[in-house]
């Protein structure tokens, strides 16, 4: 088993999308790291690749993918963990994540991100493919939780647990998105702080911030809007019971100019300050 022992990376940071790469490249930024999209940048050469080696001399770098399909019952892509791990390789990132989701079966890519039951038969599937990706990397992930729109019957057990059993059974870390927790609970009636007290706190490495948006009947993870009052509070909530760990704000679409993420980067700070002083 590959466990995420490393010590823990207390910095703030940025997803980096296209419309600030020059700033960033230009100028020596705030933040204590940036986040790719994996995907964006596993070619060989070019100016995608090029850019991520620029932009990895001046900052430290953590890669998010979004199409590993760790729930697949048809196991991972083998060319894509080769493709991953020459990236990996290259820029020696801060973290490696992707979700608890799927989106490939049959050849076919949904491009989505596709919600899982949380049975012990789907547990065992992610943890076989988490292990996969773990040694085929070279090292331990950090597996986001979803954001959800609907809920299967059968489950055997709440996500939280789910992660937690994942954790234990993989030795994997946690990504844990803060926003998403939000939208799930208000769109399904749960707890959102009963989530966060279930989560095994000690395996989170990386905290996500987002917007969302609401459609008729649901909140809907856009990424297209600031961080709202009641994902701040929940923030707040948890950071002492996971300690000092690394936090971004992600940002997707309807992309502000980067002063305004940076001062959304410094709300961040200021609670992440007050609560673990306190």
């Amino acid at each position: 088993m590959i466990r995420h022992d490393d010590p823990p990376f207390a910095g703030f940071g940025l997803g980096l999308r296209k419309p600030h790469y020059a700033e960033f490249l230009e100028h020596r930024i705030g933040v204590d790291f940036v986040e790719l999209i994996s995907e964006n940048f596993m070619v060989d050469g070019g100016r995608p690749r090029q850019i991520l080696r620029d932009v990895r001399a001046m900052y430290p770098v953590a890669l998010h993918g979004v199409s590993m399909s760790l729930g697949s019952a048809d196991g991972l892509d083998g060319a894509y963990l080769q493709r991953l791990r020459a990236l990996v390789d290259e820029i020696a990132p801060l973290f490696v994540s992707d979700h608890l989701s799927w989106s490939r079966i049959e050849g076919f890519n949904a491009h989505d991100l596709l919600p899982l039951p949380y049975t012990q038969e789907a547990l065992d599937t992610v943890c076989a493919n988490v292990d996969r990706a773990q040694t085929a990397l070279g090292r331990a992930m950090l597996i986001e939780n979803p954001s959800s729109y609907i809920a299967f019957d059968g489950a055997d057990m709440s996500e939280w647990d789910f992660l937690d059993a994942l954790c234990a059974r993989t030795g994997c870390g946690l990504l844990l998105d803060v926003n998403n927790v939000f939208v799930s609970a208000t769109n399904h009636g749960f707890d959102a702080m009963a989530y966060l007290d279930g989560i095994p706190a000690d395996r989170v490495r990386q905290i996500h911030l987002a917007g969302h948006s609401r459609g008729r009947e649901l909140l809907i993870d856009t990424h297209d809007a600031p961080v709202c009052a009641d994902v701040w509070d929940l923030y707040a909530y948890v950071l002492p019971k996971l300690g000092a760990v690394a936090t971004m704000i992600e940002r997707d679409d309807a992309i502000p100019p980067l002063h305004e993420l940076l001062a959304e980067l410094g709300t961040a700070r200021t609670i992440g300050a007050e609560r673990l002083a306190a």
